[in-house]
């Protein structure tokens, strides 16, 4: 089946986290799973756009709360500063105080119980240490439209470095995910092979075509929001707002036609 892109204006967030998550059918997607982890884009404690905004996370808590109530639903990340914890995260970006009006759980990610994971097929990776809870979940990305300075972009599949342990992931007194910095686009691309999100929603709102943490903002905004069960199409998506083409992103490249398909995919306007 062709992977599809669906795309919405973020002008009324909550209306339009309703339309993506019907236009995706979430009812079935998330048959057998009685979790839903949502992952913003937490990297540091800089206001939006450089990190999801607390009131798309919100708009989706409250439609999936409607759409599928009998799903538990927590919000995940594990930031990577290494001068403050998630928990300071969650409260400066107004999380806690979101969470607590919803009785929604926040978890940080960097203090799970562990597993040890391994692939034969992966040679940046071939272990890997990630929270056990990621194999009872299902898993909906929520990450910003931005550039990155080593990695092209930072977007659904590069969101996924904030899943790991700095106990593990750390080199030097750098930042908490250090160790991945090397060889970037394989070790993300290779790290989606072992878990990739089941459901990216992307705010798409602004846009930051330059770095994921400093520079200008998309003019005019771009003002989407967008989803797909693909996780290569709709980087490959977002890389094209961007104005950068997928074939010159590393892990894009590299997923493509592994893990989804950056080429071909449709894209619906609901």
């Amino acid at each position: 089946m062709q992977s599809k892109v669906y795309t919405t204006s973020s002008d009324d967030i909550l209306a339009g986290v309703e339309r993506l998550l019907r236009a995706v059918t979430i009812h079935c997607l998330v048959h057998g799973f009685n979790h839903i982890l949502i992952k913003p884009n937490l990297v540091n404690t800089d206001p939006p756009p450089v990190t999801t905004p607390v009131t798309l996370v919100e708009a989706i808590v409250v439609n999936l709360q409607n759409l599928v109530p009998e799903c538990k639903i927590s919000i995940g990340e594990g930031t990577g500063s290494t001068t403050y914890d998630t928990s300071h995260c969650f409260d400066t970006l107004g999380y806690t105080r979101m969470a607590a009006r919803h009785s929604v759980p926040l978890i940080d990610l960097n203090n799970e119980t562990l597993i040890r994971r391994e692939r034969t097929d992966c040679t940046r990776l071939p272990e890997l240490y990630s929270p056990a809870l990621l194999d009872e979940v299902f898993l909906l990305s929520v990450p910003v439209l931005k550039a990155h300075t080593l990695a092209g972009v930072t977007l659904s599949m590069k969101n996924m470095m904030g899943v790991l342990p700095p106990s593990h992931y750390q080199r030097g007194s750098g930042w908490g995910k250090s160790a991945m910095h090397t060889d970037i686009d394989l070790a993300v691309a290779e790290l989606n092979r072992y878990r990739t999100p089941d459901l990216t929603l992307m705010d798409c709102s602004i846009g930051m075509p330059e770095s994921h943490l400093w520079g200008r903002h998309c003019d005019p905004p771009v003002g989407l929001l967008a989803s797909s069960t693909d996780p290569v199409a709709v980087d490959s998506y977002g890389a094209k707002l961007l104005g950068k083409d997928w074939q010159r992103i590393g892990h894009i490249c590299l997923n493509h036609k592994i893990l989804g398909d950056a080429a071909s995919f449709a894209v619906v306007q609901v």
